[in-house]
């Protein structure tokens, strides 16, 4: 008996050594932003185009308080991809405390840039503001605390010379919950920093007059890289029939050094080979392009991503 034990345990152990080994499973957690933003959908779509494409990967997107809770989480090892915003990601790698980061996040690496955010200030059409000064004593919303969307703000109205104290009331509330106050006449206007055509801001213009107000480009030149001018374009809201002045900052898909080499060249090819299903989920990727992916980044790129530049020609 002793015998057979001994024969059957020496067969299980050649069964065993004989069994292809599992290859052990990747995981990417991507970090986006509100679901009512333009982080989120995009963060759907790259999750399906990852999990299709990188075999024995498990792809999941988390909805945030997007960029700088994403930036902090990608640090502490909790995400391998993240939506920001490229002055969030600069202070960031500064370790801006002010901004939200008590210390350097030195993890951090670029898989590229992609389409700008455009500040969005919605103003009820009775609040008569149309420029930004026109704001002093108005209620708004300047998104999330410490949100990228909120330094954005507070950045902003100080290079127009004002700050909080010259508003009328702050609140600091997500895309879709300042618009319902707004609906509910609570609130006089909306700050919001996100691709063009975000939802929140369609669905307030089409049951509100709204005014969208102004940002005279001279603010954006006093603010600098990343910040520049831009405008939104007559017709990106129901509504909105002029072309509006205003800043674009450019985002950015951030990774961080422990993710492999080859992990961060798959996600960097399969972002640029897949345009069109991106574009398909928001209309905002349309304002992705490979030629300008490696343009003014704040951080160093992560050696996967470098691996493609050089492959497309856009680095020697």
């Amino acid at each position: 008996m002793f015998h057979n034990i001994k024969l059957g345990a020496l067969v299980a152990g050649i069964i065993a050594l004989s069994a292809p080994v599992a290859k052990a499973e990747t995981f990417i957690n991507i970090l986006t932003g509100g679901t009512s933003g333009v982080y989120y959908p995009l963060g759907v779509a790259l999750s399906e185009i990852y999990g299709q494409a990188m075999p024995d990967t498990r792809v999941q997107v988390q909805s945030t308080k997007a960029s700088v809770e994403n930036l902090n989480l990608l640090q502490q090892g909790r995400g391998e991809l993240a939506f920001a915003l490229g002055d969030s990601v600069k202070d960031a790698w500064e370790g801006n405390a002010d901004a939200g980061f008590k210390a350097p996040l030195s993890k951090l690496r670029a898989i590229a840039a992609i389409y700008p955010n455009f500040i969005q200030i919605a103003a009820l059409k009775d609040a008569n503001a149309t420029t930004i000064t026109d704001l002093k004593g108005k209620s708004i919303s300047v998104g999330a605390a410490k949100s990228g969307t909120e330094l954005n703000a507070r950045k902003i109205f100080d290079a127009a010379g004002m700050s909080y104290d010259d508003l009328g009331k702050v609140e600091y509330l997500p895309f879709s919950e300042s618009v319902e106050l707004m609906k509910n006449r609570q609130l006089d206007a909306t700050f919001q920093s996100s691709g063009l055509g975000n939802a929140a801001l369609k669905d307030l213009s089409t049951t509100q007059d709204v005014t969208f107000v102004a940002i005279p480009a001279d603010i954006a030149d006093k603010l600098g890289a990343p910040y520049k001018p831009g405008v939104i374009p007559a017709g990106t809201y129901p509504g909105q029939d002029a072309d509006v002045p205003t800043v674009a900052i450019t985002n950015i898909l951030v990774t961080q050094s422990d993710v492999s080499d080859e992990e961060a060249y798959q996600m960097t090819k399969l972002l640029f080979e897949n345009l069109d299903t991106l574009k398909a989920a928001h209309a905002a990727a349309g304002g992705i392009s490979l030629e300008a992916a490696i343009q003014g980044l704040p951080i160093p790129l992560h050696p996967g991503a470098e691996k493609y530049y050089k492959e497309k020609g856009l680095i020697k």
